[in-house]
């Protein structure tokens, strides 16, 4: 995104230009010119994108949510069970900048269907292939790490899909609308897969959510796309595989800024934090209250999440329209999704009541959807010239202390024998990230060359 001022402010990392300039006349040439989608057309891509996201959901969510029925299954203690829940985060750290890099080449929605139908064959098969295979939890920490590979190009893709064919002036109804896919999918896998589980086995889960995700690529094969959107020509690939020097990011310039890394470091705990609640809280209340049911405790929480998500957006475009300083609303969101949530998660630890195990749960896992309107924006008000690229980074690196994060979770669970370690880590890493973001984050664009920066 170019800044304004008459060009006086010149983006660093600006790709208004090379190859996805390029695809963009290109689809002027071929569609007679506007490359946005109708509003009838958003609103139907816009249901689809965000059952796609739900289906994401389904699919990852499979293995927490039959981690105990697995572990019975296959005789793993804590630190294997820890291995195959963490082995998801290290494809899914390895794929976010190139997935988004292909999508802004080639299209966004050829790669979304590309990657939802090899992950929704992938969930299927699983199940059957454990027969095959006696190497039991090798075989499902590589399934595992497959199916990160393949999802880390969601949400990069997804970014590229609709910055390419949303109106500017739609585009956050949009990515709000299809970003609640998250809640929906995790509570729609709670709510069935548990049921699925106690009646039918762990198997038929993985079977459910394999399935719809093929029958939601079909549809939207069938539906949305025309045969030519269907077909990858060679050159387009190469060209998605490879970066022109145009739209090459200058790291060095942005890395020295202090509100970068702020940002960053912000976002790797808050990511690492979530995956490691989303991998063990079903474990959680299957061990601590073994007579609870699973579509309670896999349900209310992922439901409380979604007005809490949509009600922190409104609060804080609020906020700021009543004229507060965005870097203040932005902190105190943070504050509210890192801190507040943080003492939920060590509630939790202490308490022996499911009803307030299920409320200190959901409570923490809802609070933690502020952090969308303090850090998941302050990198659009850092840098909106590549704030993409920086999210993958983040991202990526949130992967990564995810993995650490979830195996290590196992592993004091296994050795200390109680689960109050495991939401001190929570707590612990939530709380190194909100500090670094309340004592260096700014919400003053960083990505301008200074010698034609506003003053």
């Amino acid at each position: 995104m170019a800044a304004g001022g008459g060009g006086r402010n010149v983006p660093l990392c600006s790709a208004e230009h090379g190859p996805r300039a390029a695809q963009h006349d290109g689809m002027r040439r071929d569609g007679g010119g506007d490359p946005y989608w109708s509003r009838p057309e958003s609103r139907i891509w816009t249901v689809m994108l965000l059952l796609g996201t739900c289906l994401l959901y389904c699919a990852r969510v499979t293995v927490p949510i039959c981690a105990v029925a697995l572990s019975t299954h296959f005789d793993w203690d804590k630190k294997q069970s820890g291995i195959v829940l963490s082995s998801f985060f290290w494809g899914y750290c390895l794929t976010q900048i190139i997935g988004g890099h292909i999508s802004d080449q080639i299209g966004g929605e050829r790669v979304l269907l590309l990657s939802a139908s090899a992950w929704g064959f992938l969930t299927v098969l699983t199940p059957l292939l454990t027969h095959v295979t006696s190497a039991h939890l090798v075989f499902m920490a590589s399934s595992r790490f497959l199916m990160g590979l393949l999802q880390g190009v969601y949400f990069p893709s997804l970014a590229s899909l609709l910055s390419q064919k949303v109106r500017e002036s739609e585009r956050a109804f949009t990515y709000s609308t299809v970003g609640t896919g998250s809640q929906f999918g995790t509570l729609v896998i709670g709510g069935a897969g548990s049921l699925l589980l106690d009646w039918y086995g762990w198997e038929s889960v993985f079977y459910f959510s394999g399935l719809l995700t093929l029958l939601w690529v079909y549809c939207t094969c069938k539906y949305l796309l025309s045969e030519k959107e269907l077909i990858i020509p060679i050159d387009y690939l190469m060209r998605g595989l490879t970066i022109s020097k145009q739209t090459k990011v200058p790291w060095k310039q942005l890395f020295k800024k202090a509100p970068i890394w702020a940002v960053i470091i912000a976002q790797l705990s808050t990511a690492s934090t979530f995956f490691t609640l989303l991998s063990w809280l079903p474990t959680f209340f299957k061990e601590s209250f073994p007579e609870s049911k699973g579509w309670v405790f896999n349900v209310v929480p992922w439901l409380v999440a979604i007005p809490t998500s949509l009600f922190s957006g409104f609060l804080s475009d609020h906020l700021i329209n009543q004229g507060y300083k965005t870097i203040t609303i932005r902190k105190f969101m943070q504050v509210v999704g890192s801190g507040a949530s943080s003492i939920f998660a060590l509630c939790l630890g202490q308490t022996s009541s499911f009803c307030k195990a299920v409320v200190f749960a959901s409570a923490s896992v809802g609070l933690q959807t502020f952090n969308h309107s303090g850090i998941s924006v302050n990198v659009q008000d850092l840098a909106p010239s590549c704030a993409g690229l920086l999210f993958g980074v983040g991202n990526t690196g949130g992967a990564l202390l995810g993995v650490i994060c979830v195996y290590l979770a196992g592993y004091l669970i296994e050795t200390t024998g109680s689960w109050i370690s495991v939401f001190n880590l929570v707590a612990a890493v939530n709380s190194i990230g909100l500090c670094a973001f309340l004592m260096f984050g700014e919400a003053q664009r960083v990505d301008t060359d200074s010698d034609y920066m506003d003053l």
